[in-house]
């Protein structure tokens, strides 16, 4: 599949040509069900548009417990549909769709009782892994084992004795999720999605009682547009309600909040090679290793203040600490927190008022006309929740088309970077001695970027200094900050810092000090002005002091109050200076290309929810 780049001019095409077609599917929200939405569309030969208020993954789908997995607390619940469906999906990511960017993880779960706990807990254990094997596709993950105390805690030193008495040794699958959403529209614009992001949906377009499209404010600009098309879905997660208020008509059902925060915490802090899994008194708790750090998460608890920027309290990071602390030799301490992160599960409510009963079903629903809303689910059934939802907006138009629509076929569509992955990672020494970076680094990227590693290799050979490692977070190149701007529809400090990247949770700063250097390298090639470079780094800069003191705050009310103490959006005023200001030149000798310069400042403009 050619490799096609989400940069500012694909942007600005896009655009353009869904305010002058009319598509056949019109899709809202840019998280991991939208973005799927708009591959299966686009696989199935019909014209699709994509729009996001914000940045890919700017919600929900950014801030999971990074885990493809069918849950094992489903088949606890009996939910053995849901979790036969998850693990099908998990093997289908990890061998075929996605195996640079979901991995096997490994997990134990410590055992406190002699007798009738194995056996309860590896009954069910060892149903989640013959529901795996009889899903019709291979596993793609080792089978679990039975432990001993000492066995356990060979695999997991950090591990007290009294903590347990023997374990499960399993394995889920592992994805950073902003990547991986990211991606998905990166693959549905190769075959031909129509896509952009920083676009934000105002009102939705009416003829009778029927949608026809929406009204879209492109926030960079201050430009609107009509997109007429012959089905709208409402792919918004939390926002669901608040999108399907523009029909003028409330829906067939209510989505409810759920708020999750994860720690991360340096690899060190706790000695061991295996993710845990704890059962708490509400739901379960997991230990999660991540590269050089470790996460630790979640809560999860009704959430009705700001959908936008969910604020974790005290309460909440010392309840994570609490629960994990009874297990460990070494307890944590609030020192050892580099990143908070937190994020809002769409529950469909009237089930339960305890959130971690309400259903991580999906449903959808296509009682106004020329709408289709789906909502729910869990970020593992992505790809079912999109068929479901094309599958409705397909029956809903098939009057109207003067062609049969095929089924989906996103099952047979690898993201971009899958092709091609297992050869260039067996090829991975080779690719070290002819770029000049190591092997670790080309292992990074081939994780990060799968076959697509290529294009950034080039991007070295050309403008070698972009092989160096970021100042302030030398995990990543700085190649990754330019390739993130030119190819993947980075257009914001918080973009790159906060998901093309996750230095926002993985160093102690919490990405500030390297906020110029990135603010540099994207400015470089999109042609921003000193003031606004100067601008988004001080944007950041106060989004990281809002949320740090959001996590000195006793509870959720207060914790909100002091997040949203931060401007919501990168001001777009441009002064009589900044209007004469040109956009550095950049020779073939700098440290970045710019590839898209233009003759004025790009000016960064709000984010949004919808």
């Amino acid at each position: 599949m050619r490799s096609v780049a989400l940069s500012p001019r694909l942007r600005q095409a896009s655009l353009d040509a869904m305010g002058t077609q009319h598509l056949d599917v019109l899709v809202i929200g840019g998280g991991v069900v939208g973005t799927g939405a708009a591959l299966d569309a686009a696989t199935r030969g019909l014209s699709v548009g994509l729009v996001e208020a914000r940045d890919f993954a700017s919600g929900t789908s950014s801030r999971s417990s990074k885990l493809i997995h069918g849950g094992l607390r489903y088949l606890e619940m009996l939910d053995f549909r849901l979790v036969a469906e998850a693990l099908a999906e998990r093997s289908l990511l990890i061998e075929k769709l996605a195996p640079h960017l979901v991995k096997p993880v490994p997990f134990l779960y410590p055992l406190t009782h002699r007798v009738w706990e194995r056996f309860y807990a590896g009954s069910g254990v060892l149903l989640y892994d013959t529901m795996a094997r009889l899903s019709g596709r291979s596993r793609g993950v080792p089978h679990h084992t039975h432990l001993t105390r000492r066995g356990a805690r060979r695999i997991m030193p950090a591990l007290r004795k009294d903590a347990l008495v023997g374990a499960l040794h399993y394995y889920d699958g592992q994805v950073d999720d902003a990547r991986h959403t990211m991606m998905i529209a990166r693959t549905a614009a190769a075959y031909g999605a129509h896509v952009a992001t920083r676009a934000r949906v105002v009102d939705l377009l009416r003829e009778g009682g029927r949608v026809v499209g929406a009204r879209v404010a492109d926030l960079e600009t201050g430009h609107q547009i009509d997109v007429r098309a012959r089905q709208v879905v409402n792919a918004t997660g939390v926002w669901t309600d608040e999108t399907q208020s523009f029909a003028g008509e409330r829906g067939q059902f209510h989505v409810r909040a759920s708020k999750g925060i994860h720690l991360v915490v340096p690899r060190d802090r706790i000695r061991g090679e295996s993710g845990l899994i704890l059962r708490t008194e509400t739901s379960v708790l997991f230990v999660i290793p991540w590269g050089r750090h470790w996460m630790i998460g979640t809560t999860d608890t009704d959430w009705s203040l700001s959908k936008d920027h969910p604020a974790a309290s005290r309460s909440d990071i010392d309840y994570l600490l609490d629960h994990v602390n009874a297990v460990l030799v070494e307890p944590l301490t609030h020192d050892d927190v580099e990143g908070v992160f937190a994020g809002l599960r769409p529950l469909l409510a009237g089930e339960s008022d305890a959130t971690s009963k309400l259903s991580r079903e999906h449903a959808v629903s296509t009682s106004t006309q020329g709408l289709v809303v789906i909502a729910g689910g869990k970020y593992t059934t992505y790809r079912i929740m999109a068929k479901d939802a094309i599958d409705a907006a397909v029956h809903a138009m098939s009057a109207d088309l003067d062609r049969k629509v095929p089924p989906s076929c996103t099952e047979d569509v690898p993201l971009l970077g899958a092709d091609g992955y297992e050869a260039m990672w067996n090829q991975r020494h080779q690719l070290a001695g002819s770029s000049g970076l190591s092997v670790g680094r080309i292992e990074h990227l081939l994780d990060r970027y799968g076959s697509l590693t290529l294009e950034l290799l080039d991007l070295v050979r050309k403008y070698p200094d972009l092989g160096d490692p970021l100042g302030g977070a030398d995990d990543y190149l700085r190649a990754e900050v330019v390739y993130g701007t030119t190819h993947e529809g980075a257009r914001h400090l918080d973009d790159m810092i906060a998901r093309r990247t996750r230095i926002s949770f993985e160093t102690f700063d919490r990405g500030t000090d390297v906020a110029v250097e990135v603010a540099d390298l994207m400015g470089r090639t999109l042609g921003w002005s000193k003031s606004q470079r100067s601008r988004e780094v001080e944007h950041y800069l106060k989004r990281v002091e809002a949320e740090r003191e959001s996590q000195t705050m006793p509870d959720d009310e207060t914790a909100d109050a002091a997040r949203m103490g931060a401007p919501d959006v990168v001001p777009v005023q441009v002064t009589a200076a900044e209007k004469t200001e040109r956009p550095e030149k950049v020779s073939r000798r700098s440290k970045a290309p710019t590839p898209e310069v233009r003759s004025e400042p790009q000016v960064a403009g709000p984010e949004g929810s919808a």
